[in-house]
């Protein structure tokens, strides 16, 4: 059984049927839990579904109401286990940006590798593999890889 993070660009795909990418996401999401694997949320996830739901679409967000972001939160939250986050967090979210020397907005994305770290999850299912370029005991997956995975089984 394999742990993994679900990134912010994974839920919000996964969150939205009218995304080009909501099929692929959702597809890999299954794929994992029906391995028996397990996949997590935290905090910092649900935070930026917020920010991009509820942005304005003509500034890149999907236009959402708040009543209709927080319904999508709570489903998600019966659905996915959220990861604790405690102050061993902080600590070595500072290591990993001193270490790796992460400026500006890669900062947000070591955050989310040092909730894993804490939370001693493996995996993290993005689609954006580069923002966790830095250098740690975590493995990055993007729901492309997964898929082409599955269709091999068959």
């Amino acid at each position: 059984m394999i742990r993994y993070l679900l990134d912010t660009n994974v839920i919000l795909r996964f969150c939205n049927p009218s995304d080009v990418q909501h099929d692929l996401a959702t597809e890999a999401i299954s794929y994992l839990l029906n391995q028996g694997d397990e996949c997590f949320l935290t905090g910092q996830v649900l935070i930026e579904l917020w920010v991009v739901a509820t942005r304005p679409v003509e500034v890149n967000g999907l236009g959402w109401t708040t009543e209709k972001t927080r319904q999508i939160i709570d489903e998600l939250l019966n659905r996915f286990p959220l990861l604790e986050e405690s102050p061993q967090i902080f600590f070595t979210w500072l290591d990993l940006v001193t270490t790796n020397q992460v400026m500006g907005k890669r900062t947000h994305d070591a955050r989310l590798m040092a909730v894993v770290l804490a939370n001693n999850i493996t995996h993290i299912l993005t689609f954006n593999s580069s923002d966790f370029a830095v250098k740690s005991m975590i493995t990055v997956i993007c729901p492309q890889q997964l898929v082409t995975l599955k269709n091999l089984e068959l």
